[in-house]
């Protein structure tokens, strides 16, 4: 084996050195010189001057826009200037003039000097008030890379580990998951007539006024910091559609969930990147002022959409600024006749696309991740005129529970570059144990989409065949695979149903209807009907299929029958993927008027439609009637919203509902 053409290495069993292992042994070529006696002495007299040598700084080349001559390129300088002066905008405040003094650089280093890249502001008139925060710098650790986030967090982050497979566990404070009652949406001229407001609606309101409050104390915390963390990034793999994200944080945990989390861009991306569509303000260590209008707790998320902007106090769980990001999305994207849709994606090898909406539980991942098959995405994405594309650039996996056998992609993805919240593990070995619920049971993984051997990157797909809702259904009355008529669809989408099992510790094992409006209603923006809407319109033009497969129970209700058995489902999902179920016979079922197969291959046809499974008849169809009921009272809350001007449409999808 050479090395770099001066000597070679060889094991042999001449000897071994300490533990028995073998020595390696170097011969010289035949000019006599070994390349390690041969390299001149370092010129550096300190270890700074040391580590600027091991430093490569690699000047951009690639010409600005509106620059002059044909190969006009920016000095290193002059593009470091011009961020800091974007970000020092973005910092601005009301009480300020200009936003505060910035400088690049981990502040830990001594030998960068704040003088080289400091924003000058040129202004006649004098800032309106002076505070101490004007006498300092605030450091700016700009769009990180892992390796330099993992050292952020390793020396000043306290919880902060590096585990056995080289992710990075982080714990995320007091929360450990999102707090939707803290959530607020500004609302002013500009949402007052787009968004759903009242009864069932996620968006609880704040007022302008109280906005520019919380925004005021999360940028005087972040900029009193000794630095900050920026992130310019982009949503949506559609070049066209695409948006501009900045996120300033104070945790370089924060820094690394958004770098997997959001699209990365390229040297050259970053160059032109400009000024952002959308800014996050993350001072989540600190709390918001509970006396505060609209405030209920010291925990406030805060979306203004005239503004472009979201802040958020008292909670540093990551997940708000995924789940943030997601609800401004589902207000932009339909603004440009894009649907936005809270679903897993992913595409056969002929190109063939399949979406699949779920609620927690319902095996959306399990069932998208499918080795025969390439993921487009497991969450978040679009549907557009050019086809679909994934809104993100990473995946938010659950970890409780993980086991490499029933999920070896997310577990082969949990490694250098990924986060892990929450976990707990071993103080010696740092392997991770995934059934410790000590700190919560939501335990989750955050890691590039790359990471998974079968994304398709970039990550974008043509028009969906099939729409699937997957449902876990613990009462045990509905098929396990329903065609859907595009009046269903809707009707199943807007109710976006599963059951639950209730908790064992109160001794309830009844199941519970959960519904939640579009497979997301906590994240959705406008009612879910117009989102609805514009699926059917999708569907209808592209020629899609829906399709209601249920994961659940089968023979009776939780307790009493069993669990539909995850080959079963699998095969179910192969034949749509196939075209196989669009040419099978066809029955109609009472109450529900779903559409099941006689037959599939791979699937006992007796499960097939429920009744045959369950022995008491009279317990099956009364239960069928009580899930209805269900169905029948979560409805009563789209009944009186008309779509288009007759409100025909809503006609459709009510009567597509249970009716007995």
């Amino acid at each position: 084996m050479a090395a770099n053409g001066n000597s070679e290495f060889s094991f042999t069993n001449n000897g071994s050195a300490r533990n028995g292992l073998t020595k390696i042994q170097t011969q010289k070529k035949q000019n006599g010189i070994c390349h390690d006696d041969s390299a001149p002495p370092v010129k550096a007299q300190t270890i700074d001057e040391l580590h600027s040598l091991q430093k490569k700084k690699s000047a951009p080349t690639t010409p600005i826009k509106g620059t002059e001559g044909t190969f006009g390129v920016l000095s290193e300088e002059e593009r470091q200037k011009q961020q800091l002066q974007s970000i020092s905008a973005s910092l601005a405040s009301l009480t300020r003039e200009t936003g505060p003094k910035l400088v690049k650089g981990d502040p830990a280093r001594k030998s960068e000097t704040p003088k080289a890249h400091t924003v000058h502001h040129h202004h006649d008139a004098p800032t309106i008030s002076v505070s101490d925060s004007s006498l300092k710098f605030t450091h700016v650790l700009y769009n990180l890379s892992p390796a330099e986030l993992y050292e952020q967090a390793i020396k000043y982050e306290k919880g902060s580990f590096i585990t056995s497979t080289g992710a990075l566990a982080t714990l995320s404070g007091a929360k450990t998951g999102r707090s939707p009652r803290d959530k607020r949406v500004v609302r002013d001229e500009t949402t007052e007539n787009d968004l759903w407001w009242g009864k069932g609606s996620p968006n609880i309101e704040m007022d302008e006024h109280t906005f520019m409050v919380n925004r005021e104390r999360a940028v005087d915390y972040l900029i009193s910091l000794e630095k900050v963390f920026v992130n310019d990034q982009f949503l949506n793999w559609d070049p066209e559609n695409r948006i501009k994200v900045r996120i300033v944080s104070a945790r370089a945990y924060h820094s690394l969930f958004m770098h997997n989390m959001c699209i990365r861009p390229s040297p050259e991306e970053l160059e032109n990147f400009g000024t952002p569509d959308f800014t996050i303000y993350n001072a989540g260590q600190f709390p918001c002022n509970r006396y505060t209008h609209y405030m209920t707790s010291s925990t406030s998320i805060d979306i203004n959409l005239s503004r472009r902007e979201m802040v958020i106090l008292g909670t540093q769980y990551a997940g708000e600024m995924k789940k943030g990001l997601f609800s401004v999305m589902h207000y932009l994207m339909p603004k440009r006749q894009i649907l936005s849709l809270h679903s897993g994606c992913n595409m056969g090898k002929d190109g063939d696309v399949a979406l699949f909406f779920g609620l927690s539980g319902t095996g959306k991942t399990t069932l998208s991740t499918d080795h025969n098959r390439y993921l487009i995405g497991d969450d978040e994405h679009c549907w557009s005129d050019n086809g679909v594309s994934n809104i993100e650039g990473g995946c938010y996996a659950k970890c409780i529970d993980l086991a490499k056998e029933k999920e070896p992609d997310i577990w082969n993805a949990i490694i250098f570059g990924t986060v892990l919240e929450n976990v707990v593990f071993d103080e010696h070995t740092r392997e991770v144990d995934y059934t410790d619920k000590s700190v919560t049971e939501n335990t989750r993984a955050a890691y590039p989409i790359e990471y998974i051997p079968n994304a398709k990157i970039p990550c974008v797909g043509p028009h969906p065949k099939n729409v699937i809702l997957l449902a876990c259904d613990a009462f045990g009355v509905l098929p396990p695979v329903s065609k859907l008529s595009l009046a269903q669809t809707m009707y199943h989408f807007i109710s976006g149903y599963t059951a639950l099992v209730a908790g064992t510790e109160d001794g309830i094992k009844e199941p519970q209807a959960t519904f939640s409006a579009c497979f997301g209603a906590a994240f959705i923006m406008l009612h879910p009907t117009t989102y609805a809407a514009m699926l059917a319109e999708k569907m209808q033009k592209h020629g899609a299929t829906g399709w209601l497969v249920n994961t659940g129970w089968s023979g009776g209700r939780y307790g009493l029958g069993n669990r539909i058995k995850l080959p079963y489902t699998r095969n179910i999902i192969d034949a749509i993927h196939s075209g196989q179920l669009l040419n099978a016979t066809y029955k109609k079922t009472e109450v529900f008027g779903l559409e099941i197969p006689t037959e599939i291959e791979g699937v006992p046809s007796e499960i097939l439609d429920p009744i045959n499974t369950w022995s008491d008849k009279k317990a099956y169809k009364d239960t069928l009637l009580q899930l209805g009921r269900l169905f029948k009272k979560n409805f009563e809350t789209f009944t009186n919203y008309k779509i288009g001007k007759d409100g025909k449409l809503t006609d459709e999808i009510v009567a597509a509902g249970p009716d007995f």
